[in-house]
């Protein structure tokens, strides 16, 4: 039995435990509160998971440009690229989830929200700097443990080779945090459970209404960003047809739709920038970085339109201010948290935190995540693509010739 068991796929466990738990909570009604210590105990393992997590990969992540001196230019570029697009995305989620009323009537009480007193925005960045980093990592004040992990990145480069036992501790810290959030991470069919027999029983069905109106806002806004934002950048910088690169492009996200991984897709986006006129040099360092770091759907597009979703169904209105911490929470954190496995849900705990919204909101779209995943991954994938072609046009690592060969001769060639 238990072998059947493991062998179900993970979306599907969770899926299960989503409409066990809405059954449980129409047939008991209020009596199914028994249950929400379950979804208690998800939640707090997640929050236990943040800074640690988000402090080592930050780390990482920096030290990691630095492992070759040639490609410091390269990785610059790149680097610069992806935080440019994170931030586009993440004002495009904000711009679609203010226009969609996702929410509908539907206002969820909480005990839970923290009082909202908000501090202007020169406080908050005033704020991001950590007078006590220790202090901020057991408070989880994730801005602040950004930038002193970036900080201390940035250090590590510079001392270079007398740094190197550091950088390994942070390395082997991030493997460990890595396997540490694939285990909290097999709670979440037993949370998500908890969670819904709760909501349902206490406040009925109606509860669920709001899902498709969610979905229906991340896949409009995840269209927008890969046809203007991938295709401008395509057209306008790189200087070649757009049409023609989501022509070579299509097989590559066809992969990351159905697999919804983005390492997974790297044998076929591999194959795809080859047929583009990337060089094998550059696009073996950009994409497996891309599938890293460059997270435009889970780590700018998702948290931002959940995070309003969030914030309607509960009823709590948002201003400028926390608008501007979700789009730098959502940019800059999705760096350091990109590679884990069920990073986007700890990326959304992340912005959920910075801004007081209930983390209990995590269980309305749990169920519904690899309906959403296929899509944020399909928008990773193009957007390592696109960097492939637009950062290695810049650094003469890309043929135009190559692209604009037919799809015949780009195959040949790329054989």
């Amino acid at each position: 039995m238990l072998s059947i068991f493991s062998r179900i796929p993970f979306w599907q466990k969770v899926l299960a435990g989503f409409a066990l738990g809405a059954m449980i909570g129409v047939i008991f009604g209020e009596q199914a509160i028994i249950l929400k210590p379950l979804g208690d105990l998800f939640i707090g393992a997640i929050k236990m998971l943040v800074a640690p997590l988000v402090l080592c990969a930050i780390v990482v992540s920096i030290t990691s440009l630095d492992s070759q001196s040639n490609l410091k230019r390269l990785s610059f570029k790149t680097l610069a690229m992806f935080m440019f697009t994170g931030t586009m995305a993440s004002l495009i989620g904000l711009s679609i989830g203010s226009v969609i009323d996702m929410g509908g009537s539907l206002e969820l009480a909480t005990a839970e929200v923290r009082e909202r007193n908000i501090p202007g925005f020169t406080q908050v960045l005033l704020n991001m700097i950590p007078v006590n980093p220790f202090a901020s990592l057991a408070e989880g004040k994730i801005l602040q443990i950004i930038v002193f992990a970036a900080l201390i990145g940035v250090a590590i480069n510079s001392v270079g080779e007398k740094a190197l036992p550091l950088k390994r501790t942070f390395e082997a810290g991030a493997q460990v945090m890595f396997q540490l959030t694939q285990m909290v991470l097999k709670l979440t069919p037993i949370g998500v459970f908890g969670l819904m027999a709760w909501v349902v029983g206490q406040y009925g069905l109606t509860t669920l209404l709001p899902l498709g109106k969610f979905i229906i806002a991340i896949y409009i806004a995840a269209l927008i960003h890969i046809i203007f934002v991938y295709g401008g950048l395509i057209k306008f910088v790189a200087k070649v047809s757009p049409i023609k690169f989501f022509n070579k492009a299509m097989p590559a996200q066809l992969v990351a739709f159905t697999t919804a991984s983005s390492f997974g897709t790297l044998p076929a986006s591999s194959k795809c920038t080859a047929s583009m006129g990337v060089s094998k040099r550059y696009s073996a360092f950009v994409l497996p970085l891309g599938a890293t770091m460059n997270m435009d759907g889970c780590g700018g597009i998702y948290p931002a339109i959940a995070a309003i979703f969030i914030a309607q169904i509960y009823g709590i209105p948002l201003d400028i201010n926390d608008y501007v911490l979700i789009a730098v929470t959502a940019t800059v954190a999705s760096i350091g948290t990109a590679g884990v496995p069920g990073s986007a849900m700890v990326m959304l705990t992340v912005t959920l935190g910075v801004v007081g919204l209930p983390l209990e909101g995590i269980a309305f779209i749990a169920a519904i995540d690899r309906v959403i995943d296929m899509i944020r991954t399909a928008t990773n994938v193009t957007g390592d693509m696109m960097t492939a072609v637009v950062i290695g046009k810049s650094e003469q690592q890309f043929d135009e010739a190559q692209f604009y060969r037919d799809e015949a001769q780009s195959q040949q060639q790329a054989a």
